[in-house]
């Protein structure tokens, strides 16, 4: 009986032994790597229109901004034909 004693209190000493120990990764720092990601992260969920994003999206990831901008072929006229490779239109 002594050792079931022994043995149940042993036990539970270790359980209560490692619930005590700080072992958090959450108190580490981050790497350069994990805070680019993390502001990448923050600013998709933000909302922002296009333009504002990729200029932003530009200065974290430390790149020359880019003009976005449709050219004058984006817009499609019924009129006009398109001539697909291969195909008739």
């Amino acid at each position: 009986m002594k050792t079931l004693i022994a043995t149940c209190l042993l036990l539970t000493l270790s359980v209560l032994a490692g619930c005590a120990s700080q072992n958090s990764p959450e108190l580490r720092p981050y790497t350069a790597e994990e805070s680019k990601e993390l502001a990448l992260e923050a600013l998709n969920r933000r909302g922002l229109s296009f333009d504002e994003y990729h200029a932003r999206k530009a200065e974290l990831l430390g790149e020359p901004q880019k003009t976005f901008s449709f050219d004058k072929q984006g817009e499609m006229n019924v009129g006009r034909a398109v001539q697909l490779h291969g195909r008739p239109s």
